[in-house]
């Protein structure tokens, strides 16, 4: 039966974006760190036009956003980081791993961040799905921030970093990892990878940084293969991994590429026997298998192209987001990006995929949320006739690309 608030989807983000302001960091570092915050801060210059201006209090005013997203629709989401947490070189985006020298102060900033987002999620209960960010560099550590969050109700799980080819960390399909997927597995914390710094750095070339951005999604799906073929799923079978704003269109081919190559590898009269015939006897089903038990798309904008496709990827395993408050994000015309995807879809696939899959993934409290739904949500006549015309000052990606086959 299909889950709504009366004739209203409970629209649930999966890709929302805050951060404290700089200078209110410093209210969570420790006290031997506050002298060399204070000359990180003034050297600091910020390039993001999301986090400068008049409309950087999104970010952090709890108030005046939560009221934002109840006009555009949105009752509940889940929060990945926006500003730069404290002692990092650049934002999120192109912020390699810290080297061992500088670990030890990024990580208190890093820390420093997850404290404020307990606050800022205990500020709206049952609203917002905060997650905790963590490195890579010692899983002990990892480990241990992971077991602080789920005490702290930052039930959106953790961000974990990609890690790119030319990083001095292991990679991801590596054994050492396989503590930090136990406690995740053993809390009910999903593991999350956002599209970003999971690709080489770029060059200074006039053509680098647009290289960096036409390749990040795929450097972040590598999270999946890695993940897949390294054993995390086959040994944590209830380890959920999201990998969020990286598309979708190329699940079903990446899959089916997979699944080949698995094929092979399992097959000992064939050459491909000699590179993977151990490794399947350790990950003993396909990687489609692993896709449709312990994974899921946080899909924004899941674009009309990519809707046709839902069945391959999973109806169950699509997260709709808006990205909120970033320019590209579906704010404010997210009833009209919904439309722009889902009308004519039958009613059940979009309540799933618009918010019922991240209240499953998540733990949201579907009852919670419901009344605030039942006032501000749209409604299942509007978001089922098709969009004409696209808002004229949408800067939104959720519009982008109509006529292209999905990759």
């Amino acid at each position: 039966m299909t889950r709504l608030a009366d004739d209203r989807y409970i629209v649930i983000s999966a890709d929302g974006h805050c951060g404290a302001q700089m200078s209110e960091y410093r209210d969570y570092l420790e006290k031997k760190y506050l002298d060399d915050f204070d000359e990180w801060v003034e050297s600091y210059v910020n390039p993001f036009e999301d986090l400068q201006g008049e409309t950087a209090y999104r970010n952090w005013d709890s108030t005046r956003r939560l009221q934002e997203l109840e006009d555009d629709g949105v009752v509940a989401e889940v929060l990945f980081p926006n500003t730069v947490p404290p002692f990092f070189p650049s934002g999120n985006l192109l912020a390699r791993a810290p080297e061992p020298a500088e670990y030890e102060q990024r990580w208190a900033g890093l820390r420093a961040h997850n404290r404020w987002l307990a606050d800022f999620c205990a500020d709206a209960p049952g609203r917002r799905a905060g997650m905790a960010q963590v490195f890579l560099n010692d899983v002990d550590d990892a480990v241990a921030e992971v077991k602080w969050a789920k005490e702290h109700d930052l039930f959106g799980g953790i961000l974990m970093p990609g890690v790119p080819p030319d990083c001095h960390l292991e990679p991801l399909y590596s054994e050492v990892y396989d503590p930090l997927w136990a406690v995740c597995e053993e809390l009910d914390m999903p593991v999350n990878n956002h599209s970003g710094a999971a690709g080489p750095a770029p060059t200074d070339h006039l053509a680098g940084m647009a290289v960096f951005m036409v390749e990040l999604g795929w450097f972040s799906h590598r999270v999946f293969w890695h993940m897949s073929f390294g054993g995390a799923f086959a040994k944590h079978p209830g380890l959920k991994l999201v990998l969020t704003e990286q598309a979708a269109g190329w699940i079903p081919n990446v899959l089916s590429m997979m699944d080949q190559a698995y094929s092979r590898f399992r097959d000992p009269d064939t050459a491909e026997s000699h590179f993977g015939g151990e490794m399947v006897k350790v990950v003993t089903e396909p990687p489609s298998y692993y896709w449709q038990r312990n994974c899921y798309a946080g899909a924004s904008f899941f674009r009309p192209c990519e809707a046709p496709l839902r069945y391959d990827i999973g109806v169950d395993r699509i997260m709709w987001g808006s990205d909120f408050p970033h320019i590209e994000g579906t704010y404010p015309y997210t009833t009209e990006a919904l439309r722009h995807t889902f009308a004519e879809i039958a009613t059940d696939e979009v309540a799933a995929m618009v918010g019922l899959n991240a209240a499953g993934v998540y733990g949201f409290d579907l009852d919670r949320l419901a009344p605030v739904a039942a006032k501000v949500g749209p409604t299942v006549e509007e978001v089922n006739v098709p969009l004409d015309v696209v808002p004229p000052d949408s800067r939104s990606g959720a519009f982008a690309w109509d006529l292209l086959k999905p990759w």
